[in-house]
């Protein structure tokens, strides 16, 4: 019987995990699917969006199988990206509407910097936790208007704190990370102050803007107050006279 996706992309997101979860391969999603999922009830309607891609993200041990599950699942790979490319990152699209994609990632997700997130898996099931899709896209170094609403959405539907879970982002774990990287510990701290800049011009209450400007500051205050490594300081020395991230691929974004 020939597989049949999904018309909805969240419901065929669901159904891809449930596959990988029933071949044993570890993976997450992540992108704006994902933090639909995660915010669930939570979502502000001020910041509803589409998707045409699902990204998810494995590791490097079920790369092969996660490869080919995908492709069992009706998903046609893009042969060319995959070969050069598929020990970090696979492209697939849908047959039937070219324009729907499923972006994977191999072991990290690096764009502008690169992050560690397999490491984190047990933090969450299903998705990535809120403070790792909260990474996705603080890490950019140009956010675009997607990039803004899943940040504001994320930053409105989930609580700061200094503990780890499903269901807080933890700024412990985001100004750790940060603290051995200048680079993008800049990077980040320029997209919060961004943010909180834009929060005039969303579509908010004044008590929810307030709100988000609150995570926002305890975010910027544990970068701020998380020991640094040598190396960091070294590199803040030179700051921006010199190049801190990388220019992503010419691959759409989610």
């Amino acid at each position: 019987m020939e597989t049949q996706i999904e018309p909805d992309l969240k419901a065929e997101a669901e159904r891809l995990l449930d596959a990988c979860d029933a071949a044993g391969i570890e993976a997450r999603l992540l992108g704006g699917l994902a933090i639909q999922i995660a915010l669930g009830d939570r979502r502000h309607p001020a910041f509803a969006r589409t998707s045409d891609d699902i990204d998810l993200i494995t590791t490097r041990k079920f790369c092969t199988e996660f490869e080919r599950l995908i492709e069992t699942e009706g998903w046609a790979p893009e042969k060319q990206f995959n070969a050069l490319n598929g020990a970090r990152r696979l492209l697939f699209k849908d047959p039937a509407d070219p324009e729907r994609k499923i972006d994977g990632f191999v072991d990290s997700f690096s764009m502008c910097h690169e992050l560690p997130l397999t490491d984190r898996f047990a933090v969450s099931s299903r998705t990535l936790s809120p403070a790792d899709l909260l990474l996705t896209k603080l890490q950019i170094i140009e956010l675009n208007p997607k990039d803004r609403n899943d940040s504001y959405s994320l930053l409105f539907g989930f609580p700061v704190s200094t503990e780890d879970g499903p269901d807080v982002i933890s700024s412990t774990w985001i100004a750790d990370l940060a603290s051995s990287d200048w680079g993008l510990n800049h990077t980040i701290d320029l997209n919060l102050g961004r943010l909180d800049a834009g929060l005039g011009e969303t579509e908010l209450s004044d008590a929810e803007r307030l709100q988000i400007s609150g995570r926002i500051a305890e975010l910027r205050e544990a970068l701020e107050a998380a020991p640094k490594s040598r190396g960091w300081k070294l590199r803040a020395r030179i700051g921006e006279r010199k190049k801190w991230y990388d220019e992503p691929e010419e691959v759409d974004r989610d």
